[in-house]
């Protein structure tokens, strides 16, 4: 019987990296899906259907709404993002460990619905480095970047409801430590006990 994958939260601050390190862990390991969101905004150049996002009408989001479609969602700048709980499910019964990038509040709100899921927060080493990144992107003027920090701050006081921090100082040591931690959870004893169980009954049967 194949075991269900596990869900996996991946947060953390503007600039710590988090693209990369999942974009590495995909393409490292096998067993990993990152989730795709549905949105209500207009794809943009290069962007395709089912690979970077599900694309809706605000109509079709709000449906999936009120039908209960949506593990989390949020509206941001007159557009709605979510997580399609049909797609999560579906890669999890395939033995898929499923990763699903948000911010903490959709986060907490994925804990609530799924106890089970593993909270990872990844973070620069320092809010110099974190401040050095986002200055090196070369995207953003310094008004934005300033935003981004208070926004830091104000996300780290709710870091503690978190499984794990990892410190994304090295990024292959951020990859293998991330892959690690979802492994070790993958054996947590709880998890294991379907394998106890049969066991068990097979060894009833055996005796003499």
């Amino acid at each position: 019987m194949r075991e269900e994958g596990l869900l996996v939260v991946v947060s953390g601050f503007s600039g710590a990296g988090k693209g990369t390190v999942m974009k590495e862990l995909l393409e490292r390991y096998g067993n990993y899906a990152l989730s795709i969101s549905a949105t209500t905004r207009s794809p943009r150049p290069g962007e395709e259907e089912g690979r970077h996002y599900f694309y809706k009408t605000e109509e079709e989001f709000l449906r999936m709404i009120e039908e209960g479609g949506l593990i989390e969602y949020a509206r941001y700048v007159d557009h709605y993002y979510g997580t399609p709980k049909a797609y999560v499910e579906a890669q999890r019964e395939a033995g898929k460990d499923v990763i699903l990038e948000i911010e903490i509040q959709g986060a907490l709100k994925v804990k609530e619905q799924y106890p089970d899921a593993l909270l990872l927060f990844l973070t620069p080493p320092s809010a110099a480095e974190l401040k050095r990144r986002l200055e090196g992107r070369g995207t953003e003027d310094s008004a934005a970047i300033a935003s981004r920090l208070r926004r830091a701050a104000e996300e780290a006081r709710g870091v503690e409801k978190y499984d794990y921090v990892i410190v994304n100082d090295d990024l292959d040591r951020c990859v293998e430590e991330t892959h690690r931690i979802i492994q070790m959870q993958r054996r947590r004893a709880d998890r294991s006990m379907e394998l106890i169980r049969r066991i068990q009954a097979e060894l009833e049967e055996m005796r003499i």
